[in-house]
């Protein structure tokens, strides 16, 4: 069994997941998760790492950006992001 702290990478802080912390319709809340976790597994490890009650969770996969540094390409990671939408009452404190 996977650590929660290893599906749970970090919180995305963005002026878009702040808007959507604070939204009326329920606390939403974004985090950086591990590409192969799924739902189940996110949302069990939000409960055991925040203790709150998660109601759902969406998922976006994000593709890397192409960079250039002069004549050099590369291309940024590949990652996942999680929605997590909590139970009405519920909130995390570090946003």
């Amino acid at each position: 069994m996977k650590s929660p702290y290893d599906i749970i990478r970090k919180p995305v802080l963005t002026e878009r997941a702040g808007i959507l912390a604070e939204s009326k319709q329920g606390a939403q809340y974004v985090f950086q998760v591990a590409k192969n976790a799924n739902k189940v597994e996110i949302a069990k490890a939000i409960e055991t790492i925040y203790s709150v009650k998660v109601k759902s969770v969406n998922t976006v996969c994000v593709k890397g950006k192409t960079k250039r540094q002069g004549r050099f390409e590369g291309r940024t990671a590949d990652w996942k992001k999680a929605f997590v939408i909590l139970v009405p009452g519920q909130k995390i404190e570090i946003f």
